[in-house]
This record gives C-alpha cells, structure tokens and sequence, in this order.
C-alpha cells in the first residue's frame, strides 16, 4: 500500500467559492490528528486557515464513516482505528491575494497551508495532488507530475507550491537554461513579449551572480486587479498581484519589474538560505526570529539593483528610488521607537497588523532593512577597496547554509565581518540593534551625499531635488502633522505633531479651517500656505459632535531625501560608482 498522501481536488460550482476536497491518508495510529497550519510561509502572520474550512467528515476505505470531532480551531480527530481515512472537506475560497485562496468563475488560485489538512506522522511522505477542473480549465503548478498527479516530496513542498486553475494559455521563455512559464490572470500584459525578454534578463542576472538557478522550471503567477499590490516567493514559483493599471505606465511597468525581482531572488535568500528559526517550520504558531531584515530587506535592496543589473533601469533612476526609500524611512516616525532587530521578531503582530498608530510605533523591517542592506554593501565595498560587496556575503551564505540548515541568529553578521575582513560589530549594533538615526556617510564612497528638503505634497516621494522657480520657494512651509483618508477623515496623527498637540483625533472628520470649508487635501495645502507659527482653527465631527480645535502650526520637516553626486569627486569615487552601479560618473545623479 503506498504511504503517500493523496488529495483531490475539485470544484464544481464555482460561482459558490467552495474548494472541494478530498484528503487520503495511510494506514497509521488508531488516532488520526489531521491539522491546517495557521499561518503560510513568507507571511508572518497567524491567518487561521482553518476558519474556512466546513462540512468535514471521514471515512474509511470501504466507506464506512468513521467518528471525527473538532479538537481545536485547527485539528480534527479521527477515530481511524488503524486503517487508511480518506476526509472529505469545503473550504472557501473568496480572498484574492498572494497568501490566501479565491475561486470564482474565471479561475482558481489556492496556497496549500489554506486547502490541505496535515498529520506530524505523515509530514515527511510524498504528497500527491489531483485536480479536478471545470471544462477547458487547466492546472498550473510548479511541482512535476506523475500519472495525472502533482507530486510534493513532503508536506512543506506542497505548501510551498501554490495552484492556478483557469482557461489560460501560458507564455513561456528559457533563463539560465532553465524554462519558466508565466500565467497572467485578470487581463491580458499590454505587451507579452516585452514582459518575457524583460523577465528573462532579470532571471538571468540573479542566475549569474549565484552561479546558475537551484530548480529546474519556475512559474511566475501574475494576478492583474484593479488595486492592490504584493508577492509571495515560493521554491520554484511566485504569485504576484498587481493593479492592472499600473502596466501602461514606465513607472508602473518598472515596478513589476521590482516585485518580480524581488521574488524570484527569494529562490536563494530565504528559500533555500532561511533563518535557524524557521528550521522546520511549526505551522501551528508564530515562529520567532530576528533575521527578517536581512531576508527581506536585502532583498528589498536587490530587487531595484537587479533591475538595473539587467539593463532596465538607469544608474540615475535607480539612486532615485533609492531616496524614495530614505524619504520613506524618514517619513516613518516609529525609526526612533522601534529597531530593526524588534521589528523582525515582532512582524506577527506588528507589521502585519498595522494600524493607525503603527507609523508612531514601528518600523517595516522591508524598508529600514533595505536601507541598512544598501549601507552594509557599501561599508564592504568601501572596507575591501570595491573588491568585495554584499553579493560576496549572500554566496557565502549559501555555500554554508543552502543545504536549508538554516543561518543562527548571528550568521548574517558573522559572514558580512568575514567578507569585509573587519569586525562590522559596531556597524550592526547601531543599525539593528538601536533606534539612532543611521550613518549615511559611506555614500561618500561612491561620490553620492544625502540632502534632505520638506515634502512638495503628500505624493511626494522624495528622491529628487527640490523643484526650481516655483512661487514661494525657500519659505518656511506651515505644518499640520497628520494624514487624511477619504475625503476628509483624519487616517494618521504624527507623533510630536501640532495637531497632536492640540488634540486632533484619528477618525475626525474634516469640516472647516478658519470658518471656511475644505476636504482632507485642502486642509494640508491651506496650511501649507501659512507660516510655522500661526494659529489655524480647524472645525471637525467628532462621534457627530462639532468641534473647534485651534493648532499652532509647526514647520513641514524635511523628510525628503535624495542622493546627490559630490561637487568634486575623486577618481575613486567615480571608480567605486562604477563598480557599484556598472555605470559611468556621467549618469550619476547631478550635483546638491
């Protein structure tokens, strides 16, 4: 009798969203504990699956229904007696993003920790998936398949191993001689070609700096919506979700490109090469580590840099979106609250469940880590004179580490003072371990200085000089200190802030400044156009209670950042840029 574990999948009314399963499990112990983990790899949050599970029951080989009952909110119990059980099971399906399940009548897309109950005793068997489509619907996965089945070597495989189920023709190109497949859902790529050739070239550039691809096939699933964006990184595949909208833009289609970057390099960093925490995975709670800056945000730093490795970004563009990120981190008063060792452990409850207060609070390990990444790779270039970089760190790594044995908690460190020849001890305690603003002088190593002026509005993203010869320009800008959601509803009140001070409240709703009506965006210009000082009185609803609220304006800080190139720089400051960026002084960015 065979010891693997056999699920089938069906689904036959689509428009009711209902997974139809079908769990086989070998003959075992007289108790069979079948679990749904309550959280999916990569998503560090605890999503209790199993609340969407419904109408389970069990039954033996001949049919024979065998007593079951729900222990907890993820276990069901099997009086199995012994023998074989096959369970059968609804689960819905109705969340359309990269982490959970949707079925509807154009499609089906599910992660395995949503769909398939588990056993420990069984984890480490091969697990075997048929699926059952509606007609002139096909399955795509990234996991082979044997006799009309998909085939996961144990259970963390298949949940690492997401399903897209529709009437899609996939596009199809060769990276590093290996071939990939993508399959778009939710409208047709503007431009199919362009988007193969383009992906093909960032594949590609990942594959040379590790010396070859760790699969052989990979499936990118791209899902087009009319909002949203994300990704999730699999073994051998990514799910990415992406607003449809954004494709007929360069800006747009450059930020595709980065997201698919930035997943697919997850194929080493953090796939293959993970933190000792998360080695195995304890799918029923959350598992602790400190290590998520470096896996995410390196990547985050690497997934712009690949892009521009592969010819599709210019030097100048890519230093740009890098003071998009300063700006962002500087935007971010939680940096001086939380650090970024904190905000790793503590991604279950705090980065996952943001709220109003999170930007006083906490700090997104993505986007500090990214910028610590792109500093750590500067200090060992600057440290073994452009001899070696980051990249040097991430290859030893996977040479220690790829075999999934998983990096201890100081690994990452260890192996960055190793390349860099030097104890980076008090680089990592400043930036990991402290909430001090970083040190941005290594910039110096490759010409580039930061310079830091207010915001021009809030869909400022910094990244760039301040504008020239605009009305006003170099007068101290009023400042309000909070955000609005909707039309005119207070979203975030900025800790320090005027309006914090005099006692604006998240969930206000913005009637009048000074007696005269405005919306959420006219009231942030308004005073915009006052002076630091001045004594605006701005009228909300509160729980349906007006209110008048006089603020005393500060002055807009300057939060935006951007990278300008040193007056006169050295040649090897131009021969560091080179090195850094593969591209000449010349398309670094002007001068202060």
């Amino acid at each position: 009798m065979s010891h693997a574990v056999r699920y089938r999948v069906s689904m036959p009314r689509p428009h009711s969203h209902l997974l139809e399963v079908e769990a086989t499990f070998p003959a075992g112990p007289d108790v069979l504990d079948a679990m749904l983990p309550v959280w999916t790899p990569g998503s560090y949050l605890v999503r209790e699956f199993a609340r969407h599970v419904q109408e389970l029951s069990a039954v033996s080989p001949e049919g024979t229904p065998l007593p079951v009952r729900r222990v907890d909110k993820r276990t069901w119990r099997v009086q199995a007696g012994g023998r074989a059980v096959t369970l059968r099971y609804r689960v819905y399906a109705n969340e359309l993003t990269v982490r959970t399940s949707h079925l509807d009548g154009t499609h089906a897309f599910f992660n395995g920790a949503c769909v398939f109950l588990y056993t420990e005793a069984t984890r480490d068997v091969e697990h075997h998936v048929t699926v059952d489509p509606p007609q002139g619907w096909r399955a795509f996965c990234a996991l082979d398949e044997r006799e009309g089945a998909f085939v996961a070597r144990d259970y963390d495989t298949l949940v690492d191993s997401p399903f897209e189920v529709g009437p899609h023709t996939p596009l199809t190109f060769i990276a590093a001689g290996v071939p990939h497949e993508v399959v778009v859902w939710g409208d047709t790529v503007p431009d199919a070609e362009r988007l193969c050739s383009d992906l093909q070239r960032i594949c590609e550039s990942q594959a040379r700096m590790y010396g070859g691809l760790p699969v052989s096939r990979y499936l990118f699933l791209i899902y087009l919506t009319d909002k949203g964006r994300g990704g999730l990184e699999h073994q051998a595949s990514t799910a990415l979700l992406f607003p449809r909208a954004g494709l007929s833009s360069s800006r747009g289609w450059e930020d595709l490109l980065t997201l698919a970057a930035h997943e697919y390099f997850h194929l080493w960093n953090i796939k293959r090469v993970k933190p000792r925490a998360l080695v195995p995975f304890d799918y029923s709670q959350e598992n602790y580590t400190s290590l998520l800056w470096a896996f995410e945000g390196s990547t985050a730093y690497y997934d712009n840099l690949f892009v521009r490795r592969a010819g599709l970004m210019s030097a100048q563009r890519y230093v740009t979106r890098l003071g998009e990120t300063l700006t962002a981190l500087h935007s971010t008063p939680g940096r001086r609250v939380q650090t970024l060792a904190e905000a790793s452990l503590v991604a279950w409850v705090k980065h996952y469940r943001p709220d109003e207060h999170s930007p006083n609070s906490a700090i997104s390990y993505y986007l500090k880590g990214e910028v610590v990444s792109a500093l750590l790779d500067l200090e060992i270039r600057r440290a073994t004179h452009d001899v070696k970089c980051l990249d040097d760190v991430l290859r030893l790594l996977w040479q220690r580490y790829g075999d999934g044995s998983g990096v201890p908690e100081d690994g990452v460190e260890a192996a960055a003072s190793e390349v860099a020849g030097m104890d980076l001890t008090p680089f990592f305690e400043r930036a990991l371990r402290t909430t001090e603003e970083l040190d941005y002088g290594v910039f110096a190593h490759v010409g580039l200085e930061p310079c830091f002026r207010p915001r021009e509005s809030a869909n400022d993203k910094g990244g760039t000089p301040p504008p020239k010869g605009k009305a006003g320009e170099g007068r101290p800008k009023g400042w309000l200190g909070l955000t609005t959601k909707g039309s005119s509803t207070v979203a975030i009140v900025l800790e320090g802030s005027p309006a914090q001070e005099a006692g604006l409240y998240v969930e206000d709703d913005v009637v009048a400044l000074d007696g005269w009506k405005v919306d959420g965006a006219g009231l942030l210009g308004r005073c915009e156009d006052r002076r630091p000082g001045e004594t605006v009185r701005v009228t909300v609803f509160r729980r349906d209670r007006l209110l008048e609220v006089p603020v005393v304006l500060g002055q807009k800080p300057a939060e935006a950042v951007w990278l300008a190139r040193v007056e006169r720089p050295t040649d090897a400051q131009k021969t560091a840029f080179q090195a850094w960026l593969g591209a000449p002084w010349d398309e670094a960015p002007g001068p202060t």
